[in-house]
């Protein structure tokens, strides 16, 4: 019983991952990461620079999950605008967008010399 709880446990995460790639900022988001997985193929990163590079792919995408959950909490709570609610899905986008900024640093970081020294 517990097995096919947990399996329809999964069947809604991979749902909301469907939701999440409707979304125009997850698809620039998915652009990206493919973009910076072939050129980490193309200048061979290291098994610690991979993690790296993944862990920040992950970080992105959460970050992006939680905001479009947030704006359609929020949307659905107040369907008019509100200045508090405004607030609020600005600050979830500020998440996604410092941890955007953060995973380029830290691609320049990782990659740029590579690509400098090719």
């Amino acid at each position: 019983m517990q097995v096919l709880k947990m399996l329809r446990s999964f069947q809604h995460a991979i749902r909301g991952l469907g939701f999440l790639m409707e979304e125009n900022n997850s698809k620039f988001h998915l652009l990206a990461t493919l973009i910076v997985l072939l050129i980490g193929f193309y200048v061979k990163l290291s098994g610690n620079e991979w993690t790296i590079v993944i862990i920040q792919i992950g970080l992105v995408f959460t970050a992006e999950a939680f905001n479009t959950a947030i704006e359609k909490l929020c949307d659905f709570v107040s369907p008019e605008h509100q200045t508090l609610i405004g607030k609020v899905k600005d600050l979830a986008a500020a998440a996604v967008l410092i941890v955007s900024v953060v995973a380029v640093i830290v691609g320049i970081i990782i990659i740029l010399p590579k690509i400098l020294s090719i």
